[in-house]
């Protein structure tokens, strides 16, 4: 059996009840930490589950998966993955290469940015296309994709909520700044109108742990700093309720 086991959205205190369960009572367990930012402490994670806990890298779930499915075959497998299990593609491909291979899967669930995103009080069913805004050493002509779909988020009066881009292994994050700087860029490259200094968006950060949520003009948060991890939304046309509660922020 291999069971995918949410962390939730900050650290070890997240995890759920039928986590720790379901981690105690595996044969092995392992951690997957690099598709999203865990703030947690490995050595209380152990402590908690009452087993080793054995770091995976990236290649291990795409290149090598086949090796850790083919132990759930006979012994019962954890990952414990941050936030929910199934926002990050990665995790549906595992669950679908496991089935192809007549493996028993069982999900726990846990928060995610996806749900917790409405902290801003923007309603979760006006949230079209997530985007991630890639780190600059990942591109060498800036992503239209990512622009696009802002574009059609926009053309569609659906908000959208950017991702900040990071690579574990080379423990790079991409800032709240940067990004910014590369939707203002992607602006004057593509000229179709979706974003400028002057447009208003949303950042959150630190969110499951004193969250902070800013609302303001794009030149203004320029001029601030903020901590990881973070995301960002661009609204579309606010409902009065959403304005309200915006306001506050402002």
């Amino acid at each position: 059996m291999l069971v995918l086991i949410g962390l939730g959205l900050w650290d070890e205190k997240d995890l759920t009840l039928r986590g720790i369960e379901e981690a105690k009572s595996s044969d092995k367990v392992y951690f997957e930490p690099y598709t999203s930012i865990w703030k947690g402490n490995i050595q209380k994670l152990k402590k908690i589950v009452g087993k080793k806990v054995v770091l995976l890298r990236r290649k291990d779930l795409e290149e090598n998966l086949d090796k850790i499915l083919e132990e759930a075959k006979n012994q019962k497998i954890s990952i414990l993955v941050g936030g929910d299990p199934l926002v990050a593609t990665t995790h549906s491909s595992i669950i679908l290469e496991a089935k192809k291979k007549n493996v028993e899967i069982r999900i726990v669930h846990n928060a995610s940015i996806v749900s917790a995103i409405a902290e801003s009080g923007l309603h979760i069913y006006k949230f079209g296309r997530i985007v991630t805004i890639p780190l600059k050493e990942k591109f060498s002509d800036l992503p239209k994709s990512v622009y696009d779909g802002i574009k059609e988020n926009k053309e569609r009066n659906l908000h959208t909520l950017c991702l900040l881009d990071v690579d574990f292994e080379k423990k790079e994050f991409l800032k709240v700044k940067d990004a910014l700087k590369i939707l203002l860029q992607m602006e004057d490259e593509f000229k179709e109108g979706v974003i400028s200094e002057d447009s208003k968006i949303i950042v959150l950060s630190c969110l499951g742990n004193n969250s902070k949520i800013v609302f303001d003009k794009i030149k203004n948060l320029l001029q601030k700093d903020f901590e990881l991890p973070a995301c960002l939304i661009i609204p579309s046309t606010l409902h009065f309720t959403e304005e309200e509660f915006l306001a506050l922020l402002s």
